[in-house]
């Protein structure tokens, strides 16, 4: 665990952003640059723990980024849009915040000299429209060019080809995480779970794409937190990307609603439309190499995550 350092997270009002400085603001000083579109970060009160400085910002503006980058020890870059619906309604702007931000986030980390890791989010998509059990080294597969649908998963592979070069060019220690289907309680966006939840808890109908037949490996929030801080921690993960997720929480879209509705003793139908925009069918990682170099490994299983979550909620509704 990281102690006495200063930290610098874009995007950090998000879900998985606020996580990471609850785990870690007690001990250190936590730097978040974002937009505050979407804040977690407040709805959790942390804005107001006096080890976190809230810097409001766009990533596509290097000076931004740069004077928000000097003198920090870490970087976690997690700056982007997120959400299908929203990246199919904004491509160019997905692709601009990926691409732009990474870069100014890189050059800013290289310039300031006194980063001793800076991690790269990326996302599980990478593996394109089927990955079973896929491992980091395994060839990433895209869609066709020309469907949004894809933008953002594109991007997202060029950052990380950016971020790994950084290190082999300018020994900038960078590395990054492809978290597979982060869920649990404080989620904002578009997450399927927090989707399913909220609705099951007001009883209203449940809607799934297509048959619901889509497969997910689901991650507790507090399980990628300790991928994050593991991989700030060991020199090994330098010049490394790493799967972050867990193999053993995998169900269909289908059964996950099924699943949420029996924990919360909902009396939501499930209601199946049409989808006529390309899907992930099947996303199941491997993590045997987070496993070996970080001693990641994943704590949280899915009914107790979901039951979790759900009291969360219930406690908010």
């Amino acid at each position: 665990m990281i102690k006495d350092s200063l930290l610098l997270v874009t995007g950090g009002a998000g879900f998985i952003g606020t996580a990471l400085t609850r785990r870690l603001a007690d001990n250190n000083r936590i730097r978040i640059f974002d937009n505050l579109r979407r804040n977690a970060l407040a709805e959790a009160g942390l804005d107001a723990h006096p080890n976190v400085e809230v810097v409001v910002g766009d990533v596509r503006d290097p000076e931004a980024v740069k004077k928000a980058t000097v003198g920090v020890d870490y970087v976690v870059h997690m700056a982007s849009i997120a959400g299908v619906d929203t990246v199919l309604k904004n491509p160019v702007l997905t692709m601009e915040v990926s691409l732009e931000g990474t870069m100014n986030a890189l050059r800013a980390a290289k310039d300031t000299g006194t980063v001793k890791r800076f991690i790269d989010f990326s996302t599980s998509e990478v593996f394109g429209t089927y990955a079973f059990r896929v491992r980091e080294a395994d060839v990433t597969s895209l869609g066709a060019v020309g469907e949004a649908r894809w933008t953002y998963a594109v991007s997202k592979l060029a950052t990380e080809h950016l971020a790994h070069n950084y290190w082999k060019q300018f020994q900038l220690p960078a590395c990054s995480i492809r978290p597979f289907n982060i869920y649990g309680p404080g989620q904002v966006g578009e997450g399927a779970v927090h989707a399913f939840v909220t609705r099951a808890l007001r009883g209203d109908p449940i809607t799934i794409h297509n048959a619901g037949d889509q497969i997910r490996s689901w991650c507790y929030i507090d399980d990628i937190v300790d991928g994050i801080v593991l991989t700030l921690s060991k020199d090994g993960a330098i010049g490394q990307s790493f799967n972050i997720g867990n193999p053993r929480s995998t169900v269909t879209i289908y059964q996950l609603a099924r699943t949420i509705v029996r924990l919360a003793q909902s009396s939501s139908e499930i209601q199946f439309v049409d989808w006529d925009f390309p899907d992930v069918e099947l996303r199941v990682p491997d993590v045997k190499k987070a496993e070996e170099i970080l001693g990641f490994q994943p704590q949280v299983d899915l009914e107790d995550g979901l039951l979790k979550t759900l009291d969360w909620y219930r406690q908010r509704t």
